[in-house]
């Protein structure tokens, strides 16, 4: 199994999931952590650049074709992993990775590691409340 965290310092995760330079993945076997990588992410950064098309889903923000577009950019480089973990994110971005086979989890433990168990444990809440 293999899960990813946003992350801007390989420790913590980032409470914005868009402005998150990389991801950390975590490759677990057996209930233990055994191997652990960087990987670089698609965000904001990148995608500023871009001209900006304002959305008209009615869904609202995130949830129109460029957006599940960039989405779908952000998600290919973690295709592998069946968990993605956040301190925050955007609805679009959420139901994107979730259409994309991850499940995104948005948690208020900081530490990376400390998710990472908490949710092997079985006790990781997902905070869906804290979606933009």
């Amino acid at each position: 199994m293999k899960i990813a965290a946003v992350s801007e310092d390989g420790i913590t995760i980032s409470q914005h999931f868009g402005r998150a330079p990389f991801y950390v993945v975590i490759t677990i076997e057996n209930g233990k952590i055994v191997a652990r990588e960087k990987r670089e992410k698609l965000g904001h950064a990148q995608f500023r650049s871009e001209p900006h098309v304002e959305e008209t889903s009615p869904r609202g923000h995130g949830f129109g074709a460029e957006s599940q577009s960039r989405h779908a950019l952000m998600a290919a480089a973690i295709a592998d992993c069946q968990v993605l973990l956040a301190r925050g994110m955007g609805a679009g971005a959420y139901e994107n990775m979730k259409d994309a086979g991850i499940q995104p989890i948005i948690t208020d433990i900081p530490n990376i590691d400390d998710a990472v168990s908490a949710y092997l444990e079985g006790r990781l809440v997902d905070h869906t409340e804290r979606l933009d």
